[in-house]
């Protein structure tokens, strides 16, 4: 099963994270295979990017597969700009591709989740 993390993180500590590993990437130091993830600095700025349309929109495409931008508005029953608009969106996070010119979700599960203490 593919996933993808969306976190909410503090930059600082995200910042530190990247420095550390940096640091180890230079000493030679071979870096295990990472789950791909999504940083939003606030949960602001993720519910304004994954708005519950473009979440349920992104639920739609992953179970239906073989839909155009045109397609999924009408079965959605949506405007088709306003479609458009969100898929683009989606598209820039990864969330979604366009294979064989019709809409696919990499994906099979999203894990959304912020870190409320760091682990000592």
């Amino acid at each position: 099963m593919k996933r993808i993390e969306i976190e909410v993180v503090n930059p600082k500590q995200e910042q530190a994270q990247l420095m550390s590993w940096a640091g180890q990437l230079d000493k030679g130091q071979k870096g295990k295979a990472a789950t791909p993830k999504l940083r939003f600095a606030s949960y602001k700025v993720l519910h304004s990017m994954l708005t519950e349309k473009r979440m349920a929109l992104l639920e739609y495409v992953a179970n239906h597969q073989n839909l155009s931008i045109r397609q999924l508005a009408a079965e959605l029953d949506r405007d088709y700009k306003n479609v458009y608009d969100d898929v683009q969106r989606l598209m820039s996070l990864g969330l979604i591709e366009v294979q064989n010119a019709t809409l696919y979700v990499p994906y099979d599960e999203i894990d959304i989740r912020k870190t409320l203490r760091v682990a000592a």
